[in-house]
């Protein structure tokens, strides 16, 4: 069955339960049904393989709990067995009092934190079910059993459209941007950071997983031996998500992925004391968008150097105190950060320590539904900032016309050499002033000037509204002909 068709159809489903209103809920209810699911076929795989080499597999899940049990037994055609298939109030009653109190007591009975196991435990004691009616669960049920994960082609296709329910949630949140990262801009990021196997990759403020999933997609295909792999799989990605619902979606997006037991810990990254911090915890790539706004008590300002109520401007603290010395990061914030006064303490901070030497300035269309300007910040810490090379995004983009990576191909090409064109441009530090201004100023882009006299604008205003009214007569008397007809 189509992945498209049944994320749509289960959603239609969804839509008739009282506790599910929004895309928020529907991505956590059909995330952790679909989760079960794959992770059935999962062990199922991890069994075939461990039989081939003589080994024994020892489920995770096991007995009644499994998916093919309890959700999804089979009668002897290999259908869904109708008579001894859990549904209605029966069915509802045993995902809420067995179901779930069994996958959170792995959270307790696993052998260490960073095995699948403990990752399912933290996974359920953190999300609900909402679906009360068990008839609308047995239908969802069905539909997800049809899907498979077994090839390559299937798990691509999953997480993508997976990526893209992550996007809706995004954008029906109250922020567009609190949750998803374009991929196309993510993807361009990391060719620019260019993060490498035995390199550690960080995001403090990791939302659903969107950096670190797509860090592992790129650096995946640099594997060359056998012990890269569980590099990439134990010791190269590490998140941290203060909320509980994106960061459960962040640990069942990476393992959709193929990170099988996710470092992302759950909690406020900002609560961290700066001065404590060890070079053992220091990273060698960050890779982030953090939030800005917001709030945060007392005492967490007086974790940073430079007080400031910006979460922004706190993240970016963190961020130059977790990088190693010679640690590089991309970091998408808002463009105020580059001329607001309260951020003149951070910016000379990050150009001391750093050297800031590429800035992408993007329009605010980038972030559909989010209406900021952002810029792109690619910094490598060590030495101070020099020069910067700055990239002008100069395109509109829509809902309907979004971001792709095509769109940041000559971005790419040029900052390998940091070349001028109608689009970039480099300025020295030492020409800025004391109040350290970044702002976005290209020198070479060509203005259009409209030399009409204001007398021809009007005359065109008028023209152009003379038409519309036109079509407005014209859209009125057909349907007018049509009642008639």
């Amino acid at each position: 069955m189509n992945f498209e068709n049944t994320f749509k159809q289960i959603d239609q489903i969804l839509w008739k339960e009282p506790g599910c209103s929004s895309e928020l809920d529907y991505i956590e209810q059909k995330s952790w049904l679909l989760f079960l699911k794959y992770l059935d076929e999962y062990e199922m795989e991890r069994e075939e393989e461990s039989e081939l080499e003589g080994k024994n597999y020892n489920r995770i899940i096991t007995s009644f709990y499994r998916w093919t049990s309890w959700a999804a037994p089979k009668d002897s055609n290999g259908e869904i067995d109708v008579v001894n298939a859990l549904r209605g109030d029966d069915l509802v009653e045993f995902v809420d009092q067995k179901l779930f109190p069994y996958l959170k007591k792995f959270k307790e009975t696993a052998t260490a934190t960073d095995t699948l196991e403990y990752k399912i435990g933290e996974i359920f004691d953190e999300l609900h079910n909402k679906i009360r009616s068990g008839y609308n669960m047995r239908e969802i049920i069905n539909k997800i059993d049809e899907l498979h994960f077994q090839s390559a082609e299937d798990k691509h296709e999953m997480t993508v459209l997976y990526e893209g329910n992550i996007q809706r949630m995004g954008n029906a949140g109250r922020n567009g941007g609190e949750y998803y990262t374009p991929r196309p801009l993510i993807r361009s990021i990391i060719k620019i950071v260019d993060p490498k196997i035995g390199e550690t990759v960080y995001d403090p403020a990791c939302g659903s997983a969107g950096f670190l999933c797509e860090a592992f997609l790129y650096m995946k295909e640099k594997i060359s031996k056998t012990e890269d792999v569980e590099t990439l799989q134990k010791r190269t990605f590490f998140g941290k998500e203060k909320k509980g619902l994106p960061y459960i979606i962040a640990t069942m997006n990476m393992i959709f992925h193929g990170v099988a037991a996710p470092n992302i810990a759950h909690g406020n990254t900002l609560t961290q004391n700066m001065a404590s911090v060890q070079d053992s915890e220091r990273k060698n790539v960050i890779l982030a968008n953090p939030p800005f706004g917001g709030n945060e008590r007392g005492e967490v300002l007086q974790n940073f150097e430079i007080r400031t109520s910006e979460t922004a401007y706190m993240f970016m603290q963190h961020f130059m105190k977790m990088l190693k010395a010679g640690g590089r990061a991309g970091i998408v914030i808002k463009n105020t950060f580059l001329s607001n006064g309260d951020a003149v303490g951070v910016r000379k901070l990050l150009l001391e320590n750093c050297n800031l030497h590429t800035i992408l300035d993007l329009p605010s269309g980038v972030f559909t539904g989010a209406g900021v300007k952002t810029v792109v910040l690619f910094f490598t810490k060590g030495e101070p900032t020099k020069k910067i090379w700055y990239y002008q995004v100069d395109k509109h983009f829509t809902k309907t016309s979004p971001l792709t990576e095509s769109d940041l191909e000559e971005f790419i090409r040029l900052q390998k050499t940091k070349e001028d064109s109608e689009h970039s441009w480099s300025i020295d530090v030492a020409d800025l002033g004391d109040d350290f201004d970044l702002s976005v100023k290209n020198p070479n882009k060509v203005e259009v000037v409209d030399e009409r006299k204001p007398v021809e604008i009007l005359s065109s205003i008028k023209e152009l509204n003379e038409e519309i009214d036109n079509l407005i007569v014209d859209i009125a008397n057909n349907i007018v002909i049509k009642e008639v007809l």
